[in-house]
């Protein structure tokens, strides 16, 4: 058994279990931080900046990319299999080799790989973003939540449109007062000055209480069952193993016996 463990075949468990938490426990402050990077990469790409906020922007962008490289290396140190990591995870090389091509780039082709920069972190947040919609069926929540903002718009328009002392006149409005009842901000712009008109504000409040509830309940849930799940495969990898062990205990017995 000593042999097995100087071999180096059986310290790879925590490793690999290292490894994984320290992915659980960066995976959402990266994607959020890839969301706000964005703008940073998006905008002088669209716009011409003062040279005051480009420099700032180019600050920004050179600390996040640090951060993300950091990542990647502590990733790569604690992975068993790093061959495999590295084929595997291209986008996030992408994130980190980009940059470091800069002095190669040739001045027609700056804007072409600032837009390929872009479009890796754009892509990583999606495919996370797509994972938490797609969890528990929040995305049917969310069509039906839509769906019901469109029809309590026209309804509401239909009450107010003509009453006296109305601020709601076409359904641009209706729909914005909608929008804002469902997600509870409120900001009194529009409101409803008829019975029927404030019986539909009624309902979208009470969607909207409903709506943050499963959103939020949505993403903690998606968080909380990657952690157990990686925590069980961190547990089943232990006892397979322990199995193996004493599978070969219970061998070397047999062989002295």
């Amino acid at each position: 058994m000593g042999a097995e463990w100087r071999s180096g075949r059986c310290p790879a468990g925590p490793v690999q279990g290292a490894y994984e938490r320290f992915s659980a426990a960066t995976d959402l402050p990266l994607t959020l931080l890839a969301v706000l990077w964005l703008p940073v990469l998006v905008l002088p790409l669209v716009m011409h900046l003062p040279a005051s906020v480009d420099r700032t922007f180019d600050l920004i962008d050179a600390g996040v990319w640090a951060v993300y490289a950091a990542e990647y290396l502590v990733r790569l140190y604690l992975v068993p299999a790093r061959k495999r990591f590295v084929t595997h995870h291209l986008v996030d090389l992408a994130v980190v080799v980009l940059p470091l091509l800069r002095p190669l780039r040739a001045l027609r082709l700056l804007r072409l790989f600032d837009l390929a920069r872009a479009a890796v972190v754009l892509v990583n947040a999606l495919k996370r973003v797509r994972e938490i919609l797609t969890h528990r069926g929040l995305h049917f929540v969310l069509l039906a939540a839509t769906g019901i903002v469109v029809v309590a718009s026209g309804v509401e328009r239909a009450f107010e449109q003509h009453a006296h002392g109305t601020n709601i006149h076409n359904f641009g409005e209706s729909l914005w007062w909608a929008i804002v009842t469902v997600t509870t901000v409120g900001y009194g712009g529009y409101y409803p000055v008829t019975s029927g008109g404030r019986c539909v504000a009624v309902v979208l409040m009470l969607v909207g209480i409903g709506l943050i509830g499963a959103l939020t309940a949505t993403i903690a849930s998606y968080f909380v069952e990657e952690q157990a799940d990686q925590e069980k495969a961190d547990l089943s990898r232990r006892l397979d193993r322990i199995e193996e062990m004493l599978a070969q205990v219970l061998a070397r017995q047999d062989k002295t016996g």
